[in-house]
């Protein structure tokens, strides 16, 4: 049962979302939808998406329509190694600011399936006292993610999914 009285942070790993619905469905997420899921009529403190300029087509567009549903968008440049090798990733950077508001927030809700954010699951949980509600796909969530949070939302449901297309 959702406490309409919790104050809830949401933090979303685009690029686990975005390649998640992308390799699982050749489809797109509907972030509008996963924010409404997120915070189910309780209160929103703050919702930020971390994603990664990776000088793709519309990706500005893009950005703009997140901070349009009620996000602030977090960017990184994408970094390009000598060998061709590209590197960029949110982890430390979510994680940081998950542990800063976290003081704020009766709930966190982490919107990724990275079972690297299971560190972080624990410590919110028994250092700072907050419930931890994952949302991603269960397909390719990381198993002990789901096992460790409060609560698991899985995407795999195709409402959360737009412009489906036929691989």
């Amino acid at each position: 049962m959702v406490n309409r009285e919790q104050r809830v942070g949401v933090f979303v790993d685009v690029q686990n979302m975005y390649y998640s619905a992308k390799n699982l469905y050749g489809s797109k997420v509907n972030f509008k939808e996963i924010l409404r899921k997120a915070v189910s009529g309780r209160k929103l403190v703050r919702a930020i998406a971390y994603a990664v300029r990776a000088q793709m087509k519309d990706e500005e567009t893009f950005y703009k329509a997140l901070e349009n549903i009620g996000f602030e968008v977090k960017l990184k440049e994408l970094q390009i190694y000598a060998s061709g090798l590209k590197k960029a990733d949110w982890d430390v950077g979510l994680a940081m600011d998950a542990l800063e508001m976290a003081p704020k927030l009766d709930v966190v809700i982490l919107v990724s399936g990275d079972g690297d954010f299971i560190p972080l699951v624990h410590h919110l949980q028994k250092a700072l006292g907050c419930k931890v509600e994952v949302i991603a796909f269960g397909k390719s969530c990381n198993s002990k993610l789901i096992d460790e949070a409060d609560s698991f939302t899985d995407l795999d449901d195709r409402k959360y999914l737009i412009s489906i297309t036929r691989r």
